[in-house]
């Protein structure tokens, strides 16, 4: 099942970049190559949890975690690059919309999948409970991640470049969340979304795992 999902997610990325380069040479426009780099950053999460199911060893858990944390919400950001539909008119706008929906599924994809495998090595170090507890606390930062980097353009790496305007911005929400109703309209709206799509990935999984 693992290899099956790991085959899903190089064929889908591979699609999505064909997508992009095809519309590169057919446009001479360089417009959607931004894509390119939101997976990439998208893959970071997974390919660490990928290495950590590799190894027992607590303190590069620990190490990698924070670091886990921080680069999770790129995968479903890309949810986000929705916005940039009307933007690129040198295509029909069915194929930019199949461009960023297939990188969209991609980045999902791989979220889910990263979040699932933190949810059972913590479950296995830890209790089923808490790998809950983390799961949908991080569920919901994510979301509020996906907030901070589109509407306020906050990177995974501000928070080394630029940490105390980073922390500013994110203080200033919290301790007055009354004049920032669309921080939490966002974050729960999404927080939500990706509440039930982990739920159903879940289910999924353990059901195809059965099958199979």
């Amino acid at each position: 099942m693992k290899k099956k999902q790991s085959k899903s997610i190089i064929i889908l990325s591979i699609f999505s970049i064909l997508l992009v380069v095809f519309r590169v040479f057919y446009t001479q426009s360089e417009f959607f190559l931004f894509m390119l780099w939101n997976l990439f950053l998208a893959i970071i999460p997974y390919k660490i949890t990928n290495n950590l199911k590799e190894t027992k060893s607590s303190f590069l858990f620990y190490l990698l975690f924070p670091v886990w944390l921080i680069f999770l919400p790129n995968a479903p950001y890309i949810i986000t690059d929705l916005v940039h539909l009307h933007q690129g008119t040198k295509m029909p706008i069915w194929y930019d919309f199949l461009l960023i929906i297939s990188f969209s599924i991609t980045g999902m994809l791989l979220f889910l999948t990263s979040l699932n495998s933190m949810f059972l090595m913590v479950k296995t170090r830890f209790s089923h409970k808490k790998a809950w507890f983390m799961s949908i606390s991080v569920l919901f930062m994510s979301s509020f991640g996906i907030y901070l980097g589109r509407y306020l353009r906050w990177n995974s790496w501000d928070l080394f470049h630029k940490p105390q305007l980073l922390l500013n911005d994110v203080l200033v929400r919290i301790t007055h969340p009354i004049q920032h109703p669309k921080t939490w309209i966002i974050t729960f709206g999404f927080g939500f979304f990706f509440f039930i799509s982990f739920l159903g990935f879940r289910s999924l999984n353990n059901n195809l795992t059965n099958i199979l």
